[in-house]
């Protein structure tokens, strides 16, 4: 059995369709559905069975456990706005530590979600943690969570994996909101008004030129599988393309797809004032080193490749 936390979520729901393209359909999806929007992510995949977020510790140590291959932990709150330090220690940290727990004690591989968010506002993105420094509760959430995995890593006798996820785009991210990325929200953007609406310069950068390392959720998807099929790997590995594009830059296949367009720039909000990355690359020497040798997408493929998903998928 294979377990997938999140798995409604926007990479959860890509991984599971993943595998099932691999031919593996005895899945446990685990989720919250409170927002039952989040079916629309399932609705083409195979699962063995569904779980809520509050159902999976009772059934792992329940009676008649089937054996457990690999546990994908993707499920946390992703929100960066969110200042509920008590809910996101909850719901990110205290969850994801009794899972490793768990995995470690019945030696089942476990491959976790972390974020690019540990590191902050700083200009070197290594695995180091003379590099991390969060600028939000999520990013904090995420950072003590891979500090315990680092103090258990030289003594586990199982595969443990944290990917620092960078900025993430891709289909079956409809559910997320404000959270969304920012070719989804510039596609939308588009097709109401005509326009696309980029922030105007900060912390030194241009109008639209803020840098990001934007990366396909079938990239991200791709990382996870491989680390599966590598048993033998452990660490924590950063999962971006290496290589940061401008926001002007992600936007320019999008206008190209539809044909007609503008950006438009707009006052950067004081609220995100010191909270906000306007620049991130994915040092990604250790994924290279641990054997990952696949290209990835830059944005002009990558958002053109969206955008046609789109116009078939709503």
């Amino acid at each position: 059995m294979i377990i997938v936390t999140g798995g409604a979520g926007f990479i959860g729901s890509n991984l599971v369709r993943a595998l099932n393209d691999r031919g593996h359909t005895d899945i446990w999806v685990v989720d919250d559905l409170t927002d039952g929007t989040k079916f629309r992510n399932l609705a083409d995949c195979t699962l063995a069975d569904y779980l809520d977020r509050d159902e999976l510790f009772a059934r792992l140590d329940g009676p008649g456990l089937p054996p457990i291959e690999v546990v994908f932990h993707q499920g946390a709150c992703s929100a960066t706005t969110e200042w509920d330090g008590r809910y996101l220690m909850r719901n990110n940290y205290a969850y994801s530590r009794d899972l490793l727990t768990w995995c470690l004690e019945r030696r089942v591989p476990l491959i976790y979600a972390s974020s690019a968010a540990v590191y902050g506002g700083g200009r070197v993105f290594r695995e180091d943690r003379a590099c991390e420094a969060p600028l939000n509760a999520y990013g904090y959430s995420k950072l003590i969570f891979d500090q315990v995995v680092r103090r258990v890593l030289p003594r586990a006798a199982s595969q443990v994996v944290g990917l620092r996820y960078f900025n993430v785009y891709g289909p079956r991210e409809q559910h997320k909101g404000a959270m969304a990325s920012v070719a989804w929200h510039a596609r939308n953007q588009l097709r109401d008004s005509g326009t696309i609406a980029l922030f105007e310069g900060s912390d030194g950068f241009g109008a639209g030129e803020q840098r990001r390392d934007f990366i396909h959720v079938d990239d991200v998807v791709a990382v996870n599988l491989w680390f599966w099929d590598h048993a033998d790997r452990s660490g924590i590995f950063n999962v971006g393309t290496g290589r940061a594009q401008t926001f002007n830059e992600l936007t320019q296949p999008i206008v190209q797809h539809a044909g007609r367009g503008e950006i438009r720039y707009i006052p950067f909000p004081d609220h995100l004032r010191g909270r906000y990355q306007s620049f991130t690359e994915a040092d990604i020497g250790a994924l290279r080193a641990a054997g990952y040798d696949q290209p990835f997408l830059d944005v002009a493929t990558g958002v053109s490749r969206y955008m046609a998903w789109l116009d078939t998928h709503g």
